[in-house]
């Protein structure tokens, strides 16, 4: 049997997981607190899992590197949570949630778990809801849906622009519970840094106290990753600074295949970069695409006259404005799938209609006027106003859109100084999400036994890209709905095993390779900070690995990440002591880990050829500048297993893709 054996249950996709779920293993409630548990990672999908594992009766060990889980970076997703309930009336059900998302994630896959996902997903708004978080709510009291990209219909829940702060308050209320039963011990700024296998199954994890240096080992039956995505091997994106690969990459290194790391989610709604200087980038919510119009001048004498400061969006006539997202793609307009919009915004600023003033001049317009105008006079009709002014529309419109999405256009305000209410936002595309992850089979169990992986660290649900609103859904599917079932299938043959041991060899081992990373990079004499390489890694990776990819740049993109490798560990410095608070020495690891990964994406790139979702090779494009697909020769999951410190050495291993209950065919938006 093949080692990416998906263990894909056999039958009609609709009942498959529920026959699935009927012939698992179990552990007796009696039984359960003999078995030990960690959980690397506290987001939603970790901080669901660890919650319910303990509901369960598991003994849990949850470990994050922030200062609390409320830190973990599912807080900053704004736009809403997907879900098929069709409470809108709009034909929506649990086979058009999969459909959409195996199309918006261009075909690329799992039918099994993407329907598995959709199936699940109305349990986790109702879970949410007994948690108290305060989803939007119309008129009638009713929970309210609104439209993302990449479909039709409305089926995103959303608590403001708040919707992941909300969501992981329920999670951490669900963990403080079982902390304050003894089911949890959490463990706050601590970092995994290595996976400890005993006789080939994972038994524990090798962490560090990041306020007093000490290195740790704990134990345990098994081990869930939770760690999040990738994107900060471009420095610059969307995620919070701390976002890392370290675990994911750490169990890469000890077994566990890397999937699909060259798709990777560029999103269309960022606010521009403005200087070599930046840190980090901010992201505006996708929910802002339902009510704004996306555009650029027309001419492009215009376009140059706003990034000289000579003119404003509102010297732009109508009739010498480009709507081109609705241009190009009538059916779906503002409403397209990221992967499609964000190229759409590259070609526009390439071909030199770009409104930013800032060194590329990338930048385009999301402008709420026809909307304000819209909702103002319905306002006013509703009011019993059937013939309400210019200004007592403007006035109320602007009152709509600040109870609709208020927090977001403040934030947006103080980032900026521009009043959006007044101007057109100014966005342009940027990295958010990962849809590459480590490799696991349908029980969400990676290629090491006993390693779990759910959330956005794995790679399982989301395909070639990634829809709006659907990385709440599968953080939660995993943790609350998936995980808790398919790892008793596995823990049911430990009952007797007892507590493991973390005086053996294997911890022996794995402990010595930890501190000798760390006393390398304290006593390496170089001259170099971190975050030069990660700046100089991210140039490479955006400009060569990013929104467009061709085979030169993609082979230059190789040689240089492996020379900026050598380099790094010749002649970065790392000041400070390994047994104290040191971030410099956290930053040295974690770079450290981007430089394998950023080689191992620029090689899964070159060996793709076909663009796909997420992933664009400019050599295989329509004459529309579509992405094409090649169904025959790379309808499959490419599953990458290391060999050794020389990144070109990892082997490629294929899951292939085999689609019965939806038909191939090339995405379509328009």
């Amino acid at each position: 049997m093949s080692i990416l054996d998906s263990k894909t249950p056999e039958g009609d996709i609709a009942k498959q997981w529920s026959e699935h779920k009927a012939h698992l293993n179990l552990v007796a409630p009696n039984n359960r607190d003999k078995i030990d548990v960690i959980v690397v990672g506290t987001g939603l999908a970790g901080g669901s899992a660890a919650a319910t594992l303990a509901e369960l009766g598991y003994k849990v060990k949850a470990f994050c590197y922030q200062d609390s889980p409320r830190r973990a970076h599912s807080i900053a997703a704004q736009g809403g949570i997907n879900a098929a309930k069709n409470y809108k009336g709009d034909n929506d059900s649990i086979y058009r949630l999969f459909y959409d998302t195996i199309k918006g994630g261009d075909y690329r896959a799992r039918e099994s778990n993407v329907y598995r996902l959709a199936e699940v997903s109305g349990n986790i708004i109702d879970q949410c809801v007994m948690q108290g978080v305060p989803f939007a709510r119309d008129y009638g009291g009713l929970l309210d849906n609104r439209s993302f990209g990449g479909v039709q219909v409305s089926r995103t829940f959303y608590a403001k622009g708040q919707t992941g702060q909300q969501l992981l308050l329920g999670a951490y209320s669900a963990m403080n519970q079982q902390i304050h039963l003894g089911h949890i011990q959490m463990y706050n700024r601590h970092e995994m840094l290595d996976i400890v296998l005993v006789d080939g199954k994972a038994r524990g994890i090798i962490a560090r106290n990041l306020i007093t240096g000490e290195i740790e080992r704990h134990s345990a039956h098994a081990v869930v990753i939770a760690t999040g995505g990738y994107g900060n091997v471009y420095f610059l994106s969307s995620n919070a600074m701390g976002s890392n690969v370290t675990s994911a990459w750490k169990i890469h290194k000890k077994g566990a295949y890397f999937a699909n790391p060259c798709y990777v989610q560029i999103h269309p709604t960022c606010i521009p970069i403005h200087g070599t200087n930046q840190s980090k980038l901010t992201l505006m919510s996708e929910s802002l695409r339902n009510s704004g119009r996306i555009w650029v001048p027309k001419k492009k004498e215009d376009a140059e006259a706003i990034r000289a400061g000579k003119k404003k969006a509102v010297d732009i006539k109508e009739e010498d404005r480009d709507y081109y997202l609705e241009r190009r793609y009538p059916a779906f307009g503002n409403l397209v799938p990221r992967d499609v919009a964000s190229r759409a915004a590259k070609e526009r600023c390439d071909a030199g209609y770009g409104i930013e003033a800032n060194e590329t001049g990338e930048g385009v317009y999301l402008d709420f006027t026809d909307e304000i105008k819209k909702k103002g006079r319905e306002v006013a009709f509703a009011n019993g106003d059937q013939n309400p002014s210019d200004a007592e529309i403007e006035k109320l419109g602007k009152k709509w859109i600040e109870e609709k999405y208020g927090n977001l256009f403040q934030m947006y305000w103080k980032i900026t100084d521009e009043n959006p209410y007044e101007n057109p936002m100014r966005i342009y595309p940027a990295i958010h999400y990962t849809m590459g992850g480590v490799w696991v089979d349908y029980n969400l169990q990676s290629t090491i036994p006993g390693c779990f992986v759910v959330g956005e660290a794995n790679f399982s649900d989301h395909g070639a890209n990634r829809l709006g609103a659907s990385a709440l859904m599968q953080g939660l599917a995993d943790g609350y709905f998936v995980l808790p079932y398919t790892i008793a299938d596995y823990l049911s043959a430990d009952i007797r095993t007892g507590k493991i041991p973390t005086n053996t060899p294997e911890f022996d081992e794995a402990e010595k390779a930890v501190k000798d990373q760390i006393q390398h990079f304290l006593s390496n004499k170089g001259t170099k900070t971190v975050d030069s390489f990660h700046k100089r890694l991210g140039n490479i990776m955006w400009n060569k690995v990013g929104m467009a990819r061709n085979a030169q740049g993609l082979k230059e993109a190789i040689a240089e990440i492996a020379a900026l490798r050598e380099e790094f560990y010749r002649d970065v410095k790392v000041p400070g002591d390994a047994n104290e608070m040191n971030t410099e020495l956290e930053k040295a690891g974690r770079v450290a880990d981007f430089l394998e990964l950023g080689q191992l994406m620029a090689i899964d790139a070159l060996n793709r050829n076909e663009s796909c979702g997420g992933h664009f090779r400019e050599e295989y494009q329509t004459e529309e500048g579509e992405a094409m697909r090649d169904d025959e020769n790379y309808t499959y999951v490419a599953a990458w297993e290391y060999k050794g410190d020389d990144i070109n050495t990892e082997v490629l291993h294929k899951e292939e893709l085999n689609y019965k209950y939806i038909e191939l065919k090339t995405r379509s938006y328009k």
